[in-house]
């Protein structure tokens, strides 16, 4: 064979694979952007408050490559929770009324995905009606953690739902002052123990007010606005009702491992809030016409209570009873409580039903707050307050036999409406008055 052809085989064996090897190092992989969409809310809707804006995402190289969403939210990029199926929740409370421009893009590691934007126009209420100074803010954290045995079910937000209802018909409190927080602001199938659905926000409700996830920012938060608004006025009524997971150990079933201990709730995410951590955000509030309830597993501390109506341990209190406030818990600092996953809470069902029904009209404090009825029309007025419907429902749980395993819970009340000490009045609180 030709010498010169035996060269050029021997240089095309060597450049060929060479070039190959080159050509597949650069086609080999080529990175596709991720795909970012925006599902609520649309653009163009008007919205308050606290607003959950929530969508999907996919990356075309693989479900694992999505590292994160960001939003651009008054120009500042945030990130959202999650990344396939995302959301997060705007606090609008204090962002002046206008129309917004609100940004999301994926990235997954090299390269972000094509903006998607919607427009947003926020109008927060400046005032409300002069005859309508009443403001309810409702803390539900029910489904965590993944544990179904620890979760609560729906039946809490099911409950705040009747009882927002109740609050609008019967008190007159303007949907534009109801606040709802329920777990991390999402319905979830299987009654609670599922996958999430859809926002809160997105399901349809009686009443337009607002909703928000139970974390501890939008806690804070809800409660900041309403204590700003509240102020404002004289007579302003606040209601405040909380039900979730109490912090206590049930293996020391004399004291809970609560005495030496602050009473403490659970907010969505984990995060504790103690009954001094309560007080302390509402210290501010000037509001003489103020109801706390707090149900949930070793709770008491929140009204200053253990059992048999003793004070703890002045260092463990928690600032949150004061002139012209009742305070109310399901169970004592020592004691768990009760819940139904598909009705709520059971202090607060019976407290709930009392009050509504109006079978707790005349009921009085008895021996060491246990509640005891009236035989006498006397004391009998037609209307049912806060007080009343406490003794009602710590009655019942004490006298009815429907209710026998529930017997030990000792809810706990701290009255000092309309005046602190030995000088209160016995008038009770009649809500919406």
């Amino acid at each position: 064979m030709d010498k010169k052809i035996i060269v050029l085989l021997i240089v095309v064996a060597i450049i060929i694979p060479v070039i190959l090897i080159n050509y597949n190092e650069e086609t080999k992989y080529v990175n596709q952007k991720p795909v970012v969409e925006i599902l609520f809310p649309l653009s163009g809707e008007t919205v308050s408050r606290l607003v959950t804006i929530r969508g999907i995402a996919h990356d075309p190289d693989g479900p694992n490559n999505l590292l994160e969403i960001e939003l651009m939210i008054d120009n500042e990029w945030v990130f959202a929770n999650g990344d396939y199926e995302w959301s997060y929740e705007w606090d609008a409370y204090q962002v002046e009324n206008g129309t917004y421009t609100i940004k999301v893009r994926a990235f997954d590691g090299e390269d972000f995905s094509d903006i998607q934007e919607i427009s947003l126009t926020i109008q927060n209420p400046v005032s409300v009606e002069s005859d309508a100074h009443k403001w309810a803010l409702f803390i539900v954290a029910s489904n965590f953690p993944r544990d179904n045995e620890s979760k609560l079910g729906n039946g809490p937000l099911n409950l705040a739902e009747r009882m927002v209802s109740h609050f609008v018909q019967k008190f007159g409190y303007s949907t534009s002052n109801i606040i709802l927080l329920f777990d991390d602001g999402f319905i979830r199938s299987d009654n609670g123990f599922g996958e999430p659905i859809e926002s809160l926000q997105e399901y349809p409700h009686n009443y337009d007010i607002t909703y928000g996830g139970a974390t501890l920012e939008n806690v804070k938060s809800s409660i900041n606005y309403i204590i700003n608004e509240a102020n404002k006025f004289d007579n302003s009524e606040v209601f405040i009702w909380v039900s979730s997971h109490g912090l206590g150990d049930e293996n020391r079933p004399i004291t809970g491992g609560k005495l030496l201990e602050n009473s403490a709730v659970f907010l969505w995410g984990g995060n504790l809030v103690t009954d001094k951590d309560l007080g302390n955000l509402l210290s501010g509030l000037r509001s003489r016409k103020t109801c706390v309830i707090v149900d949930a597993c070793y709770s008491g501390g929140f009204a200053d209570r253990t059992i048999l109506d003793i004070k703890p341990f002045i260092l463990l209190r928690s600032g949150i009873p004061d002139s012209g406030r009742v305070i109310i818990t399901g169970a004592s600092k020592f004691r768990v409580g009760w819940c139904s996953t598909t009705q709520g809470p059971v202090f607060s069902q019976l407290w709930f039903e009392g009050l509504a029904s109006g079978e707790a009209d005349g009921f009085k404090r008895g021996l060491l707050h246990t509640g005891r009825p009236t035989r006498l029309n006397l004391f009998k007025d037609g209307k049912v307050s806060v007080e009343e419907a406490f003794y009602y429902a710590r009655y019942t749980l004490r006298k009815d036999d429907y209710y026998n395993d529930f017997k030990k819970m000792e809810p706990q009340i701290s009255d000092q409406y309309p005046n602190s000490g030995i000088i209160r009045s016995s008038k009770g609180m009649i809500l919406g008055e």
